[in-house]
């Protein structure tokens, strides 16, 4: 019994550390063709550390700004930190928008089916 549960212990291991290996090599070629236009300076479809550590430095700036702009739309108090009850007002126009999106994409759909010939 041992010897069966330590074969299939490691024939487990074996597949999860290949699938991990191969999920490795998916993410260098799932690198999305916006990202290569804009970061792949030398064209040759892949990205090397430079280029890499340019989009990652693209990336945190993006992130900076964003939190930038959250603080100053939510940040009621001016301390640099949300509270709870800011927090709770991010998460309330949040849900308003998100449900106002989605009463504007049925309009468009019930318009567009009402516009549409019947059959």
């Amino acid at each position: 019994f041992i010897r069966g549960a330590l074969c299939v212990l490691v024939a487990t291991f074996a597949f999860s550390a290949a699938q991990a290996e191969e999920g490795a090599d998916s993410k260098e070629k799932k690198i999305p063709a916006g990202v290569l236009k804009k970061f792949d300076a030398n064209q040759d479809g892949t990205l090397d550390a430079g280029e890499k550590a340019a989009w990652e430095a693209d990336k945190a700036k993006k992130k900076a700004e964003g939190e930038a702009k959250r603080l100053e739309k939510y940040d009621t108090n001016k301390d640099g930190k949300l509270d709870e009850a800011e927090i709770a007002a991010e998460k309330a126009a949040r849900k308003e928008a998100a449900e106002k999106k989605k009463a504007e994409m049925e309009k468009k759909k019930a318009e567009k089916e009402a516009a549409a010939p019947a059959q």
